[in-house]
């Protein structure tokens, strides 16, 4: 039960910490523990018919397992340090470029291929966002689709399996120091290694905080994104996605002078639910295959909430917020933006009779009994602008799915080479609330191994 490195959690930081590792010293022996199921394993229930909302399963495959959170996402590889995390902090900015590069020439080998890398660099989208007020992140996006990244990870399994050895639906309970590294216990027995690489993403959030506070390692949280994910007809947003596929765009209130932004944009794709220690959230999915695309675009809008002191307990505030949605609608609630704009609530009846046929079983209702007030107004804000460069975005059947929130693990304190105080104990990934994004993610694996190996 002895191990050179052991990896804590099978999502694409501990993945391509795990690859890297092998590439470099492939004599090492290396585990990686992973609290849900291995790819093949992983099926959410929910088929639209017989069981048409979350019922709340022990490990949630959407957010769980080989491929992390990120296996059915959009597939999305953001190639930028404008956002997707602060990773450039740390490593600099043209280290954080080069290991996104090369994680995605990686994905490329491992069935991606063929798949398009958009980029934002000398649009004329620029021109016309800054002209309305609005702002246009520069990036490069290789767009997967969630069934090519799957295909990705399948390949990316495949390559491991032999090499490394995974512990699926084994969650590890305690990190603790020992002599020669550490111990790492799980339910029917205990572990060691010389170097520990702890990459747990958001669902590891609280698991995380309690290591922490184990090792005394000091963290900071003061962020959560609240808003809702906005779905409408593709074309309304088709001149912008068939040449930018993902257009994160920024805007700046003016009644409060918060900054709102789009995420995680989906052409053609289908809204889904997200379960979050147990709480019902909205996502979004699209695929590369032209058959499993739908008639409809969906993307989140999101408020940045920063807090200050005494307040320490900003995922906290965002879980109140998602459980009082699941309170009100059982689950995730859809209104037609008309509907909220005259402050009422939607109704089977009025969702049934708008020109937009929603992607997501959801319960109609009215987003303003759960939506703090500025929250709101930041969002109905964000739809008039877009509106302006995207003419139909704010019109009555434009749906509005809530809420969408997105956690940030506390910022873990670890050095340029992502090692905490303790030597040897590395924190990657959105775990260690320094990275957001798939791409971003990975590179800080690569990076630890790298370092790790020297």
């Amino acid at each position: 039960m002895k191990y050179d490195v052991i990896i804590v959690g099978a999502g694409p930081g501990g993945i391509f910490a795990a690859y890297e590792l092998m590439q470099l010293r492939p004599d090492m022996k290396v585990a990686v523990f992973e609290a849900g199921h291995a790819l093949d394993k992983r099926h959410c229930p929910i088929d639209g018919e017989k069981i048409k909302s979350c019922i709340g399963c022990k490990s949630c495959s959407i957010m769980s397992g080989f491929g992390g959170a990120g296996a059915f996402s959009d597939g999305k590889y953001n190639i930028t340090n404008d956002f997707g995390g602060t990773l450039y902090e740390y490593i600099g900015k043209k280290r954080a470029l080069e290991l996104m590069h090369y994680v995605d020439d990686i994905n490329l080998r491992f069935g991606g291929e063929g798949t398009k890398l958009y980029s934002t660099a000398g649009t004329r989208f620029k021109t016309i966002c800054i002209q309305n007020d609005l702002h246009l992140l520069d990036a490069s996006v290789r767009h997967l689709g969630t069934d090519i990244n799957y295909v990705v990870l399948e390949n990316l399994y495949a390559y491991l399996k032999d090499k490394v050895e995974f512990f699926f639906d084994t969650p590890v309970l305690s990190v603790a120091i020992v002599d020669d590294g550490y111990e790492l216990t799980c339910k029917h027995a205990t572990y060691h290694c010389t170097d520990c690489i702890i990459s747990v993403g958001r669902i590891g959030s609280k698991w995380m905080e309690s290591v922490c506070k184990d090792l005394d390692i000091s963290t900071e949280s003061s962020r959560v994104d609240i808003g809702v994910r906005v779905e409408l007809p593709a074309a309304v947003f088709a001149h912008l996605t068939d040449e930018l596929y993902e257009s994160k765009i920024v805007y700046r209130t003016e009644k409060y002078g918060d900054r709102v932004r789009t995420f995680c944009m989906n052409p053609k794709g289908a809204v889904v639910n997200e379960n979050t220690n147990g709480i019902i959230t909205v996502n979004g999915h699209s695929y590369e295959d032209p058959v499993k695309q739908t008639d409809n675009t969906n993307f989140a809008l999101l408020v940045a909430k920063h807090f200050s002191e005494p307040f320490k307990d900003s995922n906290g505030y965002g879980e109140s917020i998602a459980r009082l949605s699941n309170m009100l609608g059982g689950g995730v609630i859809v209104q037609r933006f008309g509907d909220l704009i005259r402050g009422r609530r939607s109704t089977p009846n009025r969702i049934e009779e708008a020109f937009i046929t929603p992607t997501l079983n959801a319960t109609p209702g009215d987003l303003s009994l759960v939506l703090p007030k500025r929250i709101l107004d930041g969002i109905i804000e964000m739809i008039y602008a877009l509106d302006k460069v995207a003419p139909g975005t704010a019109n009555e059947d434009t749906l509005l799915y809530g809420v969408e929130v997105k956690f940030y693990n506390m910022e873990v304190e670890v050095d340029e080479n992502l090692e905490s105080r303790h030597k040897g104990l590395y924190i990657i990934g959105d775990g260690s609330g320094i990275t957001h994004s798939l791409s971003h993610a990975s590179a800080s694996g690569v990076h630890v191994a790298r370092n790790i190996t020297k």
